[in-house]
């Protein structure tokens, strides 16, 4: 890469995966949150069930269902955020091999820096296919987040037009 031909190709090599690792950095932060309410609601719902006294009831039977539930969520959660922080280390990666790059380009160490830039990108590849598998696995957890809410809903309105 020769700096003087274009002076932003190693700003833009040196910021692009900065720029997404903050966005990684974010979607982890976001993502633990998820796990951790996840987690409060599986415990939740564990004590209800461990102080109930008849395990058959429709209402037990729902509660195990939620519990299911949240299990598979949190399990989808730790998922990605496997996923996230094998983004945030090839974000970094690619940072740093683009920085470290960057440094050589003046000491004319052409062989070095070719290397250096193509496990730079490949680094970034990774990472980008870490995030949106990692988002990907977000959409599937919020759809049963979503179904569950659904159907406690319908349960509740149902039991309401059971009563006027």
């Amino acid at each position: 890469m020769d700096p003087q031909a274009n002076p932003f190709a190693v700003l833009s090599l040196i910021v692009a995966p900065a720029i997404l690792t903050n966005a990684s950095s974010v979607l982890t932060m976001s993502t633990s949150n998820r796990l951790a309410r996840a987690v409060d609601r599986a415990r939740e719902l564990s004590k209800q069930l461990e102080a109930s006294t008849d395990l058959n009831s429709s209402e037990a039977t729902r509660r195990l269902h939620e519990l299911t539930a949240a299990e598979e969520r949190a399990m989808l959660l730790l998922q990605a955020l496997r996923s996230f922080y094998a983004a945030l280390g090839g974000f970094a990666s690619a940072t740093l091999l683009s920085l470290l790059g960057a440094v050589l380009v003046s000491l004319r160490a052409d062989t070095v820096v070719r290397i250096l830039e193509v496990v730079a990108v490949l680094a970034g590849l990774i990472a980008v296919g870490a995030m949106v598998h990692g988002s990907t696995v977000l959409v599937r957890e919020t759809r049963i987040a979503v179904t569950v809410l659904r159907e406690r809903a319908e349960n509740l309105r149902a039991r309401a037009a059971q009563r006027r």
